[in-house]
């Protein structure tokens, strides 16, 4: 009697690791500043100059060389388990990484540009020596001409400002989750403080927090009114939760 054969589960399918020219294709912009000798090249990225509330943040990274994590790539791209999940690979392969952050009220005081490029510096500042800095978008001037090139489009083409964008990314949505607990009427774990219809409809009825950025236009409104109505604005003399000396 014949017998019937079982067939053999297959595990999950390993991943092969690139092949030296593939993975030289794959690094080619690191690959340019390993060759001449510089070894800690950072990416550089930042994530939420749009939002009406919270920091802009930034993060940077530097890999080691000749290093490529499956999977990474621009942080806008990924949902959020698979930026969770490559979150904890980049801070754990990483040779040193470091978030910075630029609050509501400093983005307001030197607008959003500027703001960006301090919370880029926060963030450079946690590496230690850095021999080139890749940077997401347009040159930043802050950062010194000849010490970083920017790339338009970089958090989507070079690997380690894509690695840069998933950990600001992932940083600024705890952040913004955590601000979510104090401010629930905003619905800021869901829409990271831009400007939802839901977020919109809670500024109208509530005013802003110390955390919405009161030089953004749908922030602007009437002080006297929200006072009256006891919202949130009532907390604007809050000190700043973000501001480094």
């Amino acid at each position: 009697m014949p017998t019937a054969s079982r067939s053999k589960s297959k595990g999950p399918k390993r991943k092969r690791k690139p092949s030296p020219q593939r993975l030289r294709k794959l690094l080619a912009m690191e690959w340019g500043f390993w060759e001449r000798g510089l070894v800690r090249v950072a990416g550089v990225d930042e994530v939420g100059r749009g939002p009406l509330a919270g920091p802009v943040m930034a993060a940077a990274v530097i890999l080691p060389a000749e290093t490529w994590i499956d999977g990474v790539d621009d942080s806008k791209r990924l949902n959020a388990d698979r930026r969770l999940d490559l979150y904890q690979r980049i801070i754990d392969t990483a040779i040193v990484w470091g978030v910075g952050a630029a609050s509501a009220r400093e983005i307001d005081r030197i607008n959003i540009r500027r703001a960006t490029a301090l919370a880029m510096q926060r963030a450079i500042a946690r590496l230690g020596d850095v021999d080139h800095l890749l940077v997401d978008g347009l040159a930043v001037p802050e950062l010194g001409t000849e010490t970083h090139t920017a790339i338009v489009g970089g958090d989507g083409c070079v690997h380690c400002i894509s690695a840069a964008s998933i950990v600001a990314k992932v940083t600024r949505d705890r952040l913004m989750a955590r601000l979510a607990a104090r401010y629930p009427q905003y619905g800021w774990e869901r829409n990271m403080g831009y400007g939802t219809p839901e977020h919109l409809e809670a500024l109208d009825r509530l005013g802003p927090t110390p955390h919405h950025r009161a030089s953004f236009q749908p922030c602007q409104f009437d002080f006297g009114a929200a006072l009256l109505a006891g919202g949130p604005a009532e907390a604007m003399d809050e000190p700043d939760p973000y501001a480094e000396g």
